[in-house]
């Protein structure tokens, strides 16, 4: 029976344990063992012993291959089950979660103690391997050198890079004991729990908030402490809190600063511990000088997905940091089938990003103008006052019409008229068309806890058919909550009402969820789709970290679990009605963040083959490249779409006027003149502008000296001349059109 119970590799064979539900035996499982399809193996059973309609689900299909290469079948995992106490029920049949015979399956893989609680096993990607590899080699080279050292290291890693899971297994290579987290966003404390608590790799490890007031036994069993800066920061007369003063007074393997970006680099987090990086300081200073902290480690992690102020300001060296962006992200994505044919992509559900930028209609913006960037000011246009149930807009007619725009149903002469390059109306988020499915659940991000309520009271009301259809959430102020208290309403809403939900259920609702600060970073909502940033920029940091939420994957369970993931969000998108703004982020974000010295361009330039921008300047949809974004996040526009612009018939009317004001401005005379449109008018004479500018001295002086009375004087020397010229410009205007 022994020998059964550990089978030797099977060269043409897949062994499995499968479990699966029956609906005539409620809250039991099954388990079972096949070498062939675990849905295969369970239909042959069901035609003797029940006919008729599919009455089970197949819950669980793990591998049951030990790590050693030997298998184990159904009989291993009964016994073990039997042996923590759960008995048997009709044969084969056990009353236990499938989570619970995950864990048994696990511990039986890698030969470990039995521990239902664990039932996550999943083991590094490549990028995290390097990143642990990268940061061990550093501390220890920094340890060897000087023990007294209070080593620091930088993971640059965007959202769903896997920062807990790899900051555990640093702990678990490092040999580490004593870990203290500290955020300045206490939301994410849920990720630090489950990972020490649920994976396979941590048992033995014990995991402690600060809010539960517990202090952790300091023997032998290693655990992690988790607190926000907030707390640990705050001092009772001007005295370290009672209840933190145990966290001053031992010796931390690593101090972890999780959310780095928000607040880490402040002066006063900064006085809590050593500089760490002053080299030619004596090891006996550097000893006194670590007595003396409030907090004492021997190495400092900083985690964070947009830490441009740290990279930019020199905080770190090229050896301190581990880089893993968006790109690096996207590019393992498409790269994983060539290099691992036969494995399962593990960034296959992490959705591209998609930017689509909007220039609104002169008549809608022009009661915001003049705000960020002596441009549209959407902190201006979106401006509101009043409490919740009252809370207005002091634009509101056209807040009512931009709402109108964005679902593709604006005046004719707004969307109707201005057609695409391919002759089509250019994309709305809500409108009939191509961002229908992926906006079924969507973040607005808005400047004030007014606004939010503001647009809740519009979409809510009553004449606006087309927004009830969405269940509003609004996510601000104190009365949303703290933390994970903020998110709750939103998987209500998801799920129909029910916060625990499945992911199908959010596939029957819609819902809009309004915030201005709170859900922005540390949250998980699987069915965002879209975000629109509502709201004037406030750095790359805050302006990604929001983005990236849109970028969590949304799966479902295939119908047998041993096939492939569901992907129900291929493709997600950032909606920005600041186009300006919205470019300098994209340019920030992939130039900067990118340690590696290949160029900016070329950063960039991959960069947007990931994550394409979508540009509609009020004319055309337009994708944006590497060579005139520059042009785009400076001036709204390039040259070869100013061109365009110029060269439409509807849009432009060459006169005299028209001529006055390009010479009037030197800027404009400079910029129409790169424009390759203008450039290419030539006669048989030469090119006609330059013929303009160049025969008559008058209207060189009229450039330098910028008056119209000398225009003027120009003109009345030059009129027979300029009108020929004109004329002809107009007809090749309307010739090429």
């Amino acid at each position: 029976m022994s020998k059964s119970l550990a089978l030797p590799p099977l060269s043409n064979a897949n062994p499995r344990i499968y479990a699966y539900e029956d609906k005539h035996y409620p809250d039991l499982l099954k388990i079972g063992y096949t070498t062939r399809n675990a849905e295969e193996r369970i239909k042959e059973q069901f035609p003797i012993i029940r006919p008729g309609e599919k009455s089970w689900k197949i819950v669980l299909d793990e591998s049951a291959l030990k790590e050693d290469g030997s298998a184990f079948t159904d009989h291993t995992v009964h016994k073990a089950l039997e042996k923590l106490g759960i008995q048997r029920e009709k044969g084969e049949w056990f009353r236990v979660s499938k989570e619970e015979v995950k864990s048994v399956i696990l511990s039986l893989r890698k030969g470990k103690e039995i521990d239902l609680s664990r039932d996550l096993s999943f083991e590094m990607r490549p990028e995290q391997q390097k990143a642990v590899e990268k940061t061990a080699q550093y501390f220890q080279e920094q340890f060897k050198r000087n023990p007294n050292h209070d080593a620091k290291f930088l993971w640059n890693a965007k959202m769903r890079f896997g920062k807990t899971f790899t900051a555990y297994q640093l702990a678990l290579k490092m040999g580490w004991k004593r870990l203290l987290v500290l955020t300045f966003k206490p939301a994410v404390s849920s990720a630090w729990r489950e990972d020490l608590e649920r994976h396979i790799d941590f048992k033995g490890w014990k995991f402690y908030k600060a809010e539960d007031n517990q202090i952790p036994s300091l023997g032998q069993n290693p655990f992690v402490y988790f607190a926000s800066l907030q707390d640990i920061l705050g001092k009772s007369d001007k005295k370290i809190k009672e209840k933190n003063r145990w966290i001053h007074e031992i010796n931390w393997d690593c101090v972890i600063f999780d959310e780095y970006h928000y607040g880490a680099w402040r002066d006063s987090t900064k006085d809590l511990f050593e500089d760490g990086d002053k080299e030619e300081q004596k090891a006996e200073n550097q000893m006194e000088e670590a007595k003396s902290l409030p907090i004492t480690s021997n190495f400092r992690l900083y985690l964070s997905g947009t830490p441009f102020r740290a990279i930019q300001g020199g905080e770190f060296l090229e050896d301190q940091i581990f880089n893993w962006t968006y790109t690096d992200e996207q590019r393992a994505k498409t790269d994983w089938p060539t290099q691992y044919p036969s494995k399962h992509n593990p960034y296959a559900a992490l959705p591209r990003m998609m930017l689509m930028t909007y220039e609104l209609p002169s008549d809608i913006r022009e009661v915001a103008m003049g705000g960020e960037f002596d441009g549209f000011d959407l902190n201006k246009f979106f401006e509101a006052s009043g409490s919740a149930k009252t809370a207005h807009f002091k634009h509101e007619a056209e807040v009512l019409r931009w709402l109108d725009v964005i679902r593709g149903v604006a005046r004719r002469t707004e969307i109707d008229t201005l057609k695409t390059e391919t002759n089509e109306r250019p994309q709305m988020p809500f409108d009939k068309g191509y961002f229908r499915d992926a906006m079924r659940h969507t973040f607005w991000y808005m400047p004030t806890v007014s606004a939010c309520d503001a647009m809740a009271n519009l979409l809510k009301a009553p004449e606006n058919a087309f927004w009830n259809e969405y269940k509003v959430i609004v996510a601000a102020g104190s009365k949303a909550g703290m933390g994970a208290k903020a998110i709750e309403p939103v998987k209500k809403a998801m799920n129909g009402g029910n916060i625990h939900g499945s992911p199908q259920d959010a596939l029957t609702t819609k819902t809009i969820t309004l915030s201005c600060g709170k859900l922005t970073t540390g949250v998980t909502v699987k069915p965002w789709g879209g975000i629109l940033m509502l709201r004037n920029s406030q750095g790359p940091e805050t302006y990604f970290q929001a983005a990236f939420r849109v970028q969590s994957p949304w799966t479902l369970p295939a119908d047998t679990l041993s096939s492939p993931e569901i992907i129900l969000k291929k493709q997600c998108y950032v909606f920005d009605f600041a186009p300006n703004r919205a470019l300098r982020q994209v340019v920030t974000y992939s130039s900067r963040l990118d340690i590696n010295e290949v160029g900016r361009e070329k950063n960039i330039a991959e960069f947007l083959n990931f994550l394409p921008v979508i540009a509609y300047d009020g004319a055309r949809m337009t994708q944006i490249n590497a060579e005139n974004i520059f042009d785009m996040a400076e001036v709204g526009t390039t040259g070869n779409l100013l061109a365009r612009k110029w060269e439409d018939t509807l849009l432009v009317n060459v006169d005299d006027s028209t001529l006055r004001r390009v010479l009037e401005n030197q800027d404009v005379y400079d910029a129409v003149m790169r424009i390759e449109g203008f450039r290419g008018l030539v006669s048989d004479e030469g090119n006609i502008f330059e013929q303009l500018i160049s025969k008559n001295e008058s209207v060189k002086k009229l450039k330098q000296k910028n008056t119209l009375e000398v225009l003027d004087k120009a003109e009345k020397n030059n009129s027979l001349m300029k009108k020929k010229n004109i004329k002809t410009c107009e007809n090749k205007y309307r010739k090429n059109s």
